[in-house]
């Protein structure tokens, strides 16, 4: 009897262990959900908590090398990625990376799906040779795996291309963005919101190149699927407004563009409230459309406002804070508010090598417009050091015959030609020329 007993306790502490784990995974679920909801919100320290607690529940209900572990490693270093804390984000992401590969097998369809988040990782830091040796791999798993028609083989042809697309590899992005949408049209259907995306994608390469009626089309298609689909106040409606409305912009088209920017604005206030990034990265599109008028007070306000929106829900050292202090300082440039512009160039040069690292192609466009800055005050030999820096960096980390080295050129030979290097602006202007022909 005692040893009916006995087997009888076991099996009631196996239940309440079995019980105690299951409450424990719902807990683990529940926060992961929370932390999703914070990061829509723009409330990211909050959803880094949570999300950290959630990491701490899985390790110790399922142990350190559990596929959940992975799952909340990665989640965390998404939001670190979004704060801007690369080098936080960078070594969680590698330990899900490892984990799932050690769990699941090298060829397993979460490993595609990790590889793709460090890749992401490595394209916002301008490692792009990694990244896609990376975004290949991923590319090279889920065909093997979930074959060549899937919806997610469609994605990471997507990351691909817009890695491309990024480099000036306008013909291999283009091919990859085509052959995405034609997986998700015929998996998905014509009308759906993945497609959708690829089709701006495609419509943003298409404008690149100059291409803008074909771009208009793909735009306007896009806009009118999330409408159908998600409905007028879905944020991804205020995406593709955005984009609409840079490209009436692009082509001079000012009513068209500033009315698609305000609709844009309304739709992501309502959603996510007045201090969402979202909204600063809207009020600084219709602040540039202001600039580009002349409308230098409206702009400038606008400016002024986005830029206090990234500083508070992302913090002082944040790329998007970078972006915002640079564009600013633009628009005191314009204005011939030399003395203002500089420290605002500086404050987001700093941020960018600090962040990025000092070969970024960001870190080198803060470098062109300080040159343009110093070159309009006559100091000459300090914009011709800065210059050059950036031309390296960008011939680097993008390419001999990118179109943002064609712009340092171009840049660079107005100022030979105030210095007296006829030669050398006549070099650099006939290779910028050459780089916008093979555009």
């Amino acid at each position: 009897m005692r040893k009916s007993a006995q087997i009888l306790l076991l099996a009631v502490l196996a239940l309440s262990c079995v019980a105690s784990a299951f409450a424990q995974e719902k807990l683990w679920r529940e926060l992961n959900r929370k932390a999703g909801t914070l990061y829509q919100q723009g409330c990211y320290s909050d959803a880094v908590k949570v999300a950290q607690e959630a990491l701490t529940i899985a390790i110790n209900t399922f142990g350190s090398n559990h596929p959940h572990v992975a799952t909340s490693l990665n989640n965390l270093a998404s939001l670190f990625h979004a704060q801007g804390k690369y080098s936080e984000a960078e070594p969680l992401f590698r330990r899900a990376l490892a984990i799932v590969e050690k769990t699941l097998g090298p060829d397993d369809p979460d490993v595609a799906t990790c590889l793709n988040n460090v890749a992401e990782l490595y394209d916002s830091q301008g490692r792009y040779a990694e990244a896609e040796s990376l975004l290949k791999r991923s590319l090279q798993i889920r065909e093997k795996v979930l074959g060549s028609d899937h919806p997610k083989v469609a994605t990471s042809l997507n990351n691909l291309a817009a890695l491309y697309d990024s480099l000036g590899k306008y013909a291999e992005a283009e091919s990859l963005y085509k052959r995405a949408l034609a997986i998700l049209e015929r998996t998905l259907g014509p009308d759906h919101p993945r497609g959708a995306t690829c089709l701006n994608n495609l419509a943003l390469l298409y404008e690149a190149q100059g291409k803008y009626k074909e771009a208009e089309d793909l735009h306007k298609r896009a806009l009118a699927i999330v409408k159908k689909t998600l409905g007028p106040e879905h944020p991804k409606v205020a995406t593709c407004l955005n984009n609409l409305a840079l490209l009436y912009e692009g082509r001079g088209k000012y009513k068209e563009s500033e009315l698609l920017y305000k609709r844009a604005l309304g739709i992501v206030e309502r959603a996510f409230g007045s201090n969402h990034p979202h909204v600063a990265s809207s009020l600084n599109n219709l602040a540039l459309l202001y600039e580009a008028q002349g409308k230098y007070a409206e702009a400038e306000a606008l400016s002024e406002r986005s830029l206090k929106i990234m500083k508070q829900s992302l913090g002082e050292n944040h790329p998007h804070v970078a972006t915002s202090l640079n564009n600013l300082g633009l628009l005191y440039y314009y204005q011939g508010k030399h003395t203002a512009a500089e420290p605002l160039y500086k404050k987001a040069l700093r941020i960018r090598e600090k962040i990025l690292g000092k070969n970024h192609p960001d870190v080198a466009e803060s470098l062109n417009n300080l040159a343009e800055l110093y070159t309009e005050q006559g100091k000459y030999a300090e914009a011709e050091a800065l210059y050059r820096r950036a031309l390296a960096i960008n011939e680097r980390t993008l390419g001999k015959n990118h179109p943002d080295v064609a712009t340092v050129c171009e840049n660079m030979a107005e100022l030979c030609r105030r210095i007296g290097k006829e030669d050398e602006a006549e070099r650099l202007e006939a290779r910028a020329r050459s780089i916008r022909l093979d555009q």
